[in-house]
């Protein structure tokens, strides 16, 4: 695949441009600075996507409302399909309806400059001959990219971010948690280094389902966020650390049912632990797909794994597993959060106890990530 960098002619802007010739579209965000103060529901209006898009990718509690006001300058990703069309990757679903005091530079403004002047003139033929005109509405041509969803061997999906005065290549790296060559290589720069007005594209890492064995489902979330999949039903979280989804009730949806593993009593996200002398044994209700209205899932056990809590075992690489089984950590947290979760203090030996799918210890009440499962069984339907 040849990486082609252009320059826009008025503002002398880089912007990376991914060649393609497929039909697919990806999962893409859009790295944006507000430019004024702005409610989550005109946020969503101005890109043309749902609040609960801006939600999720946020990080945000499903149930917020849609007149929370952010402040200007706040950082919102927004997420956006991302197809090919004539030959190069962009998304041209945006559109803008042209207000009185309107020009190219002040809406190219208003979306953070994702959009340059000259882009909204050459995309919508405005010239002298035909001005911009109050009420016309304008499409918008917004920055992307797929690189298949991958960064080195990681699942990733890539943000357009408009680079800011005093912005630089490492510290843009260090707020992202990408590397400065990995960004060079990536967006195909000669040097290290760039100008206010550039758009890089920033490999975020993401949580895939591509190795959990779903049922006509699949799904990719990036670190930091979460998704919302089975009509609402489930929320999958992505990790900040390590990368795995972590499913369970959504609890904004009230007719949700199937969410219960046959031959047991929990519900997607729990789980029974029982320490031994020797480590946990450990059995998970987790999620497996949708399809329709029906909600898979199914009972995953692990042995002699490392007890939830155990401050001795190795952060790291808790322990080894066979890579073609699926890894799968659960019991998220209450609300979306970019933190890592607090880990409870192990149990006495030879205690049984339960975790609920909101991450909570249900003897002792206290929060904890479970380490990844393996041992995927058959769907119970």
């Amino acid at each position: 695949m040849v990486l082609v960098l252009i320059s826009i002619p008025i503002s002398s802007a880089k912007s990376m441009i991914e060649p393609c010739s497929s039909s697919d579209s990806c999962p893409s965000l859009l790295g944006y600075i507000l430019p004024y103060d702005s409610e989550l529901a005109e946020i969503s209006y101005r890109f043309r996507i749902n609040v609960s898009d801006l939600l999720t990718a946020n990080s945000i509690s499903p149930k917020t409302l849609g007149d929370q006001i952010f402040h200007a300058k706040a950082f919102l990703r927004v997420p956006i399909s991302c197809p090919c069309v004539d030959g190069i990757r962009r998304s041209l679903s945006t559109t803008y309806t042209v207000q009185a005091a309107d020009t190219p530079d002040s809406i190219s403004a208003g979306f953070g400059g994702l959009v340059s002047a000259e882009q909204i003139r050459s995309t919508n033929g405005i010239n002298t001959q035909n001005p911009l005109m109050s009420g016309e509405k304008l499409v918008i041509p917004l920055p992307c990219t797929c690189f298949d969803n991958v960064n080195n061997g990681i699942a990733s999906v890539y943000m357009s971010y408009v680079v800011q005065r005093g912005d630089g290549l490492g510290s843009i790296g260090a707020e992202f948690g990408v590397s400065t060559m990995n960004l060079v290589a990536v967006n195909g720069l000669s040097q290290p280094a760039v100008d206010p007005g550039d758009i890089l594209s920033i490999p975020i890492s993401a949580c895939s389902s591509a190795k959990l064995n779903w049922y006509n489902e699949s799904l990719i979330v990036p670190n930091g966020s979460y998704a919302l999949t089975a009509n609402n039903c489930i929320k999958c979280s992505c990790g900040q650390h390590d990368l795995n989804l972590r499913c369970g009730p959504s609890g904004i949806e009230t007719s949700c049912s199937q969410l219960e593993c046959k031959g047991s009593d929990l519900f997607i996200g729990d789980s029974h632990v029982n320490q031994t002398a020797t480590g946990c044994n450990i059995t998970t209700c987790v999620y497996r797909g949708h399809l329709g209205g029906k909600i898979f899932r199914s009972l995953a056990n692990s042995s002699q794994a490392p007890c939830p809590g155990n401050q001795s075992s190795n952060a790291a690489s808790p322990f080894s597993f066979d890579p073609a089984v699926p890894s799968i950590a659960v019991s998220p947290s209450p609300s979306p959060s970019i933190s890592p979760s607090t880990r409870a203090p192990a149990p006495m030996s030879g205690q049984n106890f339960d975790v609920s799918s909101n991450g909570r210890l249900l003897v002792t009440a206290l929060s904890f990530s479970l380490l990844p499962l393996q041992l995927g069984i058959l769907f119970l339907l």
